[in-house]
C-alpha cells in the first residue's frame, strides 16, 4: 500500500497469483493552505500585485495528505512501511549481489517509450548477456508479453489499484524466475513518477526515462525521483526537429535537483545514444560479476 498516494492493497497478482498486503489505518486530516494574501511582482509593463489561491497539499511533515489521517499518523505509517520495505529490499539486495546479478528499476511516467526501449535493448543484448525481467502494471500482462515476445523470461506483477513496486512484490517475482547467476535483471516499475521513488527494491540503480513528447520541467515538477536516479534517459529523441521540446534545458533541470545524475539521449526508433547505454549496462554487469567474485 503506497505511503503517498494510498493506493490499493489486496489486488496484486505475481503472475496470475494473488500477493496479500496489509491495510492502511485510518485518522484525522490536516493540511495547510497557501497564504492568499501573498503578494510578489512580475515584469509586466504596467505595475501591479498578485494574489494567488493554490492550496498545498504537501506543505506538512508528511510531505503528502491522506483524507482522514494527521500528518504525525502519515509520517509514522510511511516510516513503518519504508522500514518493512527496506528490509525486503535488502535481503533482495543481499540475493543478487550474492549471485553477480545487475538490477535496474526502470522508472517512468506512463507513454515514455519505457517498454519500446526495453524491447529494443533485450534485442540488442541477444546471445551476450543472460537476463530476466520483472513488469510493473496495474493491469494486463500486455507488456510481459512483448518482452517474451524477444526470447527473454519476463515475469509481470499487477498491482491493482497500487501505483508502484514494492520489494516483496519483487523478491517474490525473483524466486519464481529462477534468476541465472552474472545475468541482468531488468525491471519495469508501473509508470508513475511519484510513489517509485520511495521504494527502494534492492537494485543497483533507478534509471528515470523522461521522453522529449513530455515537459522539460519534468525533473522539477518531480524532484524526488529524479534525486533517486542515478541515470536519467532522455528518450524520443528523433521527434526533436518536430517539437519544441528544449533538450538541455530538460537536462539542466535534471541536474539541478540531482547534480550528480548522468543523462543519455536516446531514441529506440534511430538507434541514438543506444550504444552508450548498452556499454553502460555492460560495465555494471562486469561491476556485479567482479564483486561477487570478491565475496
Amino acid at each position: 500500500m503506497c505511503n503517498v498516494c494510498g493506493c490499493g492493497a489486496g489486488e496484486t497478482l505475481i503472475g496470475g497469483h494473488a500477493l496479500k498486503q496489509a491495510r492502511k489505518p485510518a485518522g484525522q486530516v490536516q493540511y495547510r493552505v497557501h497564504d492568499k494574501t501573498a503578494i510578489h511582482t512580475h515584469d509586466h509593463d504596467h505595475d501591479h500585485v498578485h494574489t494567488h489561491d493554490a492550496i498545498d497539499f504537501g506543505a506538512g511533515p508528511a510531505g503528502a495528505h491522506a483524507p482522514g489521517m494527521s500528518q504525525a499518523r502519515m509520517v509514522k505509517i510511511e516510516r513503518d512501511i519504508l522500514s518493512k520495505n527496506d528490509s525486503y529490499a535488502e535481503e533482495n539486495r543481499g540475493y543478487l549481489d550474492a549471485h553477480g546479478i545487475f538490477a535496474l528499476n526502470l522508472v517512468s511516467s506512463p507513454g515514455s517509450g519505457k517498454t519500446t526501449l526495453l524491447v529494443k535493448t533485450i534485442e540488442a543484448l541477444h546471445g551476450e548477456l543472460r537476463l530476466a525481467v520483472i513488469e510493473g502494471d496495474q493491469q494486463t500482462d500486455n507488456d510481459a508479453a512483448r518482452i517474451r515476445a524477444t526470447g527473454a523470461p519476463a515475469l509481470q506483477i499487477n498491482t491493482g489499484k497500487g501505483c508502484h513496486l514494492d520489494a516483496y512484490m519483487v523478491g517474490r517475482a525473483m524466486q519464481q524466475l529462477k534468476l541465472d547467476d552474472d545475468s541482468l535483471l531488468l525491471i519495469e516499475n508501473v509508470g508513475n513518477l511519484v510513489c517509485p521513488a520511495s521504494f527502494d527494491l534492492g537494485e543497483a540503480h533507478k534509471v528515470a526515462i523522461l521522453s522529449v513528447t513530455e515537459g522539460e520541467d519534468k525533473p522539477l515538477k518531480y524532484p524526488d525521483m529524479f534525486r533517486a536516479a542515478d541515470l536519467m534517459l532522455l528518450n524520443k529523441c528523433d521527434l526533436l526537429p518536430y517539437l519544441t521540446f528544449d533538450a538541455d534545458l530538460a537536462e539542466a533541470n535534471a541536474r539541478r535537483v540531482n547534480p550528480n545524475i548522468q543523462v543519455i539521449r536516446t531514441s529506440a526508433t534511430s538507434g541514438e545514444g543506444m550504444d552508450e547505454w548498452l556499454r553502460w549496462i555492460k560495465a555494471g554487469c562486469r561491476k556485479a560479476v567482479a564483486a561477487r567474485q570478491v565475496v
